[in-house]
């Protein structure tokens, strides 16, 4: 640790070099004044003698060149940048706000000279600080972790971390005019969530995006708990933090906080959002403008898969509608971006759809038009990483054995036992079933790429069974008419099937293919062979069932349980 004498904003400072220490620097932050500087990369603090006995006091191993003039005539030095030594007369009586530090004899006014001026006030997880504006004062507050000035209410905001408020108490001291702890704060957790709660209580709002926001005043333990959770995220803006919602995090966060003897408040969001605008139709709109044809022949000439190409056409028709009354070439890029900031907060759409509209978009006017390709200037959102939905093996025999139509008994058991996708299921031909080698083949599935999955040795006799019943000629699941089965088809079969097996989550067909990865990875299955047989481009996708498995919960023996207490 090493301390020198530097020139910064025509005054002259302590600097105080150190490797990282968090030990050293708590106690740099209980020194008067004292600072982080990042252009120096080092603590500054008023250069004065009581700050440099201060640091003696602190630090009584401190070293610096002129230590041992130092301890022959008990006289402390700072040392200059250039490596001249300056003394500071310590015959000077501590009280005094003169002092000598570069020759020269100056006046600083000091924190002790200043009346009773400053209102300190302790609102849950806050510190506010009302206090006329001083250097001194504001270069201690900056030190202090996520300090920050609200400019709306003029008050100082210091998070209530633990050693914060006592750091606070002992710089003002006697100037603090007031004083006030509020047992009871309010927390505004939504738009139309506002709860008041106190320092022993944790409140976990349930968010319709699938997370949770877990709010409580500071606590190493529950911070520690919070992190430990796949997907956690700080709010800074809010000062909450966000995770995954699933019971097993739930069950982590009530049981660290039962041990800390805090109480739990659970709340669920409204999934009613009245001020959000919906989306205009034909009927509200005269003279409504459909999709160009040279737009839907442009995706099926760059063989766009089917979904894409129901689904970006729809996507353009609201985008052009919006300017109902322009040519459809001359629309701006500005426009655009009105556009797209109008989905956001007025129609309030998901991530996901946002993300669609911008590629809908950009492929009219670079694919279509010939355009250059552009980033309008509207930043994409990231995804909401949230947990998926997972039935356990009991839940998915309950929901099958509740089927008794044949035909949708099958559908059922084949998305389980191949882990398929909605879109992948309803396009399966009776030709894709090779019960020799027990696979099914998927046919240009998700990023036109063909991939084999399981067939499972119980399925077999029901899909002959299904097939010699209803006979179907070219799909392997047919409707009435001998036509392709629908979405909306088996998203039915599945929603009547989870009522009548009782089952309280949300259940839906792709709840099917991630009960089946999930299941896999339960019994030993290698990852790699997961990802092959649900068709993820990446590994990262499937690791995301590392997070969601209780596999091998109960051959992990806890520390706590060896030791001798």
């Amino acid at each position: 640790m090493k301390i020198t004498k530097v020139e910064f904003k025509d005054r002259t400072w302590i600097r105080v070099e150190f490797f990282y220490d968090e030990a050293i620097i708590l106690k740099l932050r209980t020194v008067r004044g004292a600072w982080w500087q990042p252009d120096f990369k080092a603590w500054l603090m008023p250069c004065n003698r009581k700050t440099f006995e201060r640091l003696f006091e602190l630090f009584p191993d401190l070293e610096y060149p002129g230590k041992e003039k130092r301890e022959i005539n008990n006289r402390p030095n700072i040392v200059e940048s250039d490596g001249n030594v300056n003394q500071i007369e310590s015959d000077l009586p501590v009280e005094s706000a003169s002092f000598s530090c570069s020759g020269e004899v100056e006046h600083v006014a000091l924190p002790c000279d200043v009346n009773k001026n400053c209102n300190i006030e302790v609102v849950g997880r806050r510190i506010l600080i009302r206090l006329p504006k001083n250097n001194l004062d504001v270069h201690f507050l900056r030190s202090l972790r996520y300090s920050r000035w609200d400019k709306k209410n003029f008050v100082w905001v210091v998070p209530n971390y633990p050693g914060n408020l006592d750091l606070i108490n002992d710089y003002f001291k006697d100037r603090i005019k007031e004083f006030i702890v509020h047992e009871e704060y309010e927390v505004q957790a939504g738009k139309d969530l506002r709860m008041k709660m106190n320092s022993n209580q944790v409140l976990v709002v349930k968010t319709t995006a699938g997370r949770m926001k877990v709010i409580f005043s500071f606590n190493h333990a529950l911070t520690a708990v919070i992190k430990k959770i796949p997907f956690h995220l700080w709010d800074v803006r809010n000062g909450w933090w966000s995770v995954p919602y699933a019971e097993r995090f739930l069950g982590m966060i009530s049981s660290q906080a039962e041990e800390l003897n805090m109480e739990v408040l659970f709340v669920e969001e409204s999934q009613r959002d009245e001020d959000r605008v919906r989306r205009i139709t034909r009927s509200d709109l005269p003279g409504y403008r459909s999709c160009p044809p040279d737009y839907i022949a442009k995706l099926k000439e760059l063989r766009y898969s089917p979904h894409t190409i129901r689904t970006y056409p729809s996507l353009f028709e609201e985008f052009i509608n919006h300017f109902p009354g322009q040519v459809i070439d001359d629309i701006s890029e500005l426009q655009i971006i009105e556009f797209l900031q109008f989905l956001v907060i007025r129609r309030k759409v998901s991530t996901s759809y946002q993300n669609q509209s911008i590629n809908a978009i950009k492929f009219y006017y670079e694919r279509i038009l010939g355009g250059e390709r552009k980033i309008y200037l509207v930043e994409r959102p990231r995804r909401e990483r949230t947990l998926p939905v997972v039935l356990n093996e009991a839940e998915v025999a309950k929901l099958l054995s509740n089927v008794e139509n044949m035909k949708h008994k099958a559908l059922l058991m084949t998305i389980y036992s191949g882990g398929l996708r909605l879109s992948e299921v309803i396009n399966l031909q009776l030709k894709d079933i090779d019960s020799q080698r027990m696979q099914i083949l998927l046919r240009q599935a998700k990023g036109r790429k063909d991939r084999y999955t399981l067939l499972s040795k119980k399925l077999l006799p029901v899909l002959r069974a299904y097939v010699a019943e209803y006979k179907p000629r070219k799909w392997l699941f047919e409707g009435l008419r001998g036509t392709q089965y629908t979405e909306s088809s088996v998203q039915a079969i599945v929603k009547q099937a989870s009522l009548k097996a009782g089952l309280t989550k949300r259940v839906t067909p792709h709840t099917l293919r991630h009960s089946f990865a999930t299941h896999l990875l339960e019994n030993g299955t290698d990852l790699r062979y997961i990802q092959a047989l649900l068709g993820h481009e990446s590994t990262k996708t499937t690791e995301i069932y590392t997070h969601i498995t209780t596999k091998g919960f109960d051959q992990i023996e806890n520390p706590l349980d060896k030791l001798s207490v």
